[in-house]
């Protein structure tokens, strides 16, 4: 990278090799490529960006082991890079909360084209967020998540996001034959809507970790803006059975959560997972619904919607968890041409 500042002396050289002459110089670029990073060579940043790392951030907000494995370099040399990007990308410190609004004001909205759940959450759909859509089977999550699907391939000006769609299907719920419809209640034409959605059937936890890992890698080239988990734990469910097994599901479902998320932020994208439920038999008010993943997936989730089939067709998402808005139900349908108010 050429310098336009005098050299700093060796005393300025941290013991990472990253100069604050280098920290500064970044804050002045627009552009940083990998290869500035302490100890990464042509080779090594064939290997970062062969496993889906290719800009600072990326590299940032990984653990040692995490990026060892991912990117097949020593734990140490992958400690050392994320030192260097961490630097460089300027995220080890605090911000004023002024700044931080800044940021915020990089959040979009998708709008469901549902006036009534648009109001619950404020606006839209965000994006940088985790949305956990959950209920039982029939109440309409598979159908959230096409027509977001659809509604994201929008103009920003018309409430979408001009973005493409990655669909991680678990369950074989997918229909581009719905997509088509929805598409048509919205006057967009089908195949270019279909173009934008990209499709993958997970057989089994495993693959659905990895088609993560492959989102990473194709979002270089294309405008990720929605990644929909359809459902996330229907595979973990089946394969880590009793509570023998529950200590080693909840890990490997954090550590999918957490892939998930880190995907969002850095593509100012908006992540949509659905999810099962089950009854809890010794609840002695209430509803006894409760969604599956227990206090990770709680936890992880920034919004939560129950949905719940109500009368005439009538289906009822009720917000049960936001960092900035009440909780509130609200009525929607399902019809041919997608979801409607």
């Amino acid at each position: 990278m050429a310098s336009t500042t005098t050299k700093a002396s060796s005393s300025e050289t941290k013991d990472d090799g990253v100069t604050d002459e280098a920290v500064l110089m970044v804050h002045e670029e627009t552009e940083v490529a990998i290869e500035d990073l302490p100890g990464v060579g042509p080779a090594t940043a064939e290997k970062l960006r062969e496993a889906g790392f290719d800009d600072l951030l990326a590299i940032a907000v990984m653990s040692p082991s995490e990026l060892a494995e991912q990117a097949e370099l020593g734990e140490a040399v992958a400690g050392k890079i994320i030192a260097g990007a961490k630097k460089m990308a300027n995220i080890g410190g605090f911000v004023s909360g002024a700044a931080l609004l800044d940021r915020r004001r990089e959040v979009l909205k998708l709008s469901a084209k549902v006036q009534s759940i648009d109001d619950l959450l404020g606006g839209g759909f965000e994006t940088q967020a985790l949305v956990e859509v959950y209920g039982e089977f029939g109440s309409g999550k598979t159908q959230i998540g096409h027509q977001l699907a659809v509604n994201c391939t929008l103009p920003t000006e018309e409430g979408g996001l001009d973005g493409d769609v990655f669909y991680i299907d678990t369950e074989d719920t997918f229909r581009p034959e719905r997509i088509t419809q929805m598409a048509r209640g919205l006057g967009l034409e089908p195949e270019a809507v279909l173009g934008r959605i990209h499709v993958a059937r997970a057989y089994n936890s495993a693959h659905q970790m990895l088609l993560v890992d492959e989102i990473k890698r194709l979002s270089r080239g294309l405008n990720v803006k929605l990644i929909i988990v359809d459902s996330l734990t229907s595979h973990f469910r089946a394969e880590y059975v009793g509570r023998g097994m529950l200590a080693e599901r909840q890990q490997k479902l954090n550590r999918h959560l957490k892939e998930l998320k880190q995907t969002a932020d850095i593509n100012n994208a908006l992540v949509l997972v659905t999810n099962q439920v089950h009854s809890k038999p010794d609840a002695m008010w209430g509803d006894p619904t409760k969604p599956v993943g227990g206090h990770v997936l709680a936890h992880a989730s920034t919004f939560r919607l129950y949905l719940r089939k109500a009368k005439g067709g009538r289906r009822i998402a009720r917000l049960v968890d936001s960092p900035n808005l009440p909780d509130g139900e609200c009525i929607y349908q399902v019809t041919e041409e997608g979801l409607r108010d």
